[in-house]
């Protein structure tokens, strides 16, 4: 299956029977980034959480009473 990154547009071939696969097909909100990129996010996140004025905004579960 070929494969298009989001960031860099750059085009990358993955195996068609992997589950990233499936749900790129399948869902079509799921993006591709490849490993560079994904890489370079990541470690870019890594550096703004270690300066302590990065935070994460998670929307709170509620319980359910049922």
């Amino acid at each position: 299956m070929r494969v298009k990154c989001v960031l860099c547009d750059k085009i990358e071939t993955i195996n068609s029977d992997t589950l990233q696969a499936k749900r790129l097909r399948n869902r079509p909100i799921h993006t591709y980034m490849c490993n560079s990129c994904d890489e370079r996010i990541a470690e870019k996140t890594k550096l703004r959480l270690a300066t302590g004025n990065f935070r994460l905004y998670r929307s709170r579960v509620e319980k359910d009473e049922w």
